[in-house]
């Protein structure tokens, strides 16, 4: 059996690819999880929130070259947040769905970029002002900066520690009668500026 070969007078060449930005890798230890095990329910506060440990993770970002970025919190619990402009919400209880667990705070802590120390700053207005502070806000851009400095700086290499702090919400205000988990669950998004 033979094949036919037949030449044309033109053929089509292709060329692909795609240009990509510049990116930068977020990276959290302990694959971002903070588990405060079982508490058990006489160890609440009836009259005060129950604060429990502070846990820490460290946080690095990667940039393929200097890039100028911020860490936005992004709540995928605000409607269980006790006070959603400063708290990012624990969830709801799974028996009883009226009822809010409680609150997370996050803070910025020793952040060092670039092998320089350097001071962390906010924005609430998505970028067009900023101000020192290391508590970070639900929706509230944390940029990095060198010290005195008053808007975030260039960098391709950041680490700072994140600090979690958990609070239980009074336990007069919760159906402890079964097991309820904890289900905080946050987005650290970074956006370039």
């Amino acid at each position: 059996m033979a094949t036919t070969t037949l030449a044309a007078s033109s053929v089509d060449l292709t060329v692909t690819g795609r240009l990509t930005p510049d990116a930068c890798q977020v990276e959290l230890s302990e694959e971002g999880s903070v588990d405060h095990g079982k508490i058990p329910a006489h160890t609440l506060n009836a009259n005060e929130f129950t604060v429990l440990p502070s846990r820490w993770l460290a946080l690095s970002v990667h940039c393929s070259r200097p890039m100028l970025f911020a860490l936005v919190g992004v709540d995928n619990r605000a409607e269980s947040s006790l006070a959603p402009d400063y708290f990012y919400g624990l969830g709801r209880n799974i028996h009883a769905p009226a009822e809010l667990l409680g609150s997370v705070a996050l803070s910025y802590r020793n952040p060092v970029g670039d092998a320089q120390p350097l001071q962390v700053l906010a924005s609430s207005d998505s970028g067009e002002t900023w101000t020192q502070e290391s508590n970070a806000y639900p929706r509230t851009y944390m940029g990095f900066a060198l010290p005195g400095d008053r808007q975030p700086d260039f960098f391709s290499q950041l680490a700072t520690q994140l600090r979690i702090d958990t609070s239980i919400n009074l336990s007069r205000y919760l159906s402890l009668d079964q097991e309820i988990p904890l289900d905080g669950s946050i987005v650290l998004d970074l956006r370039y500026l």
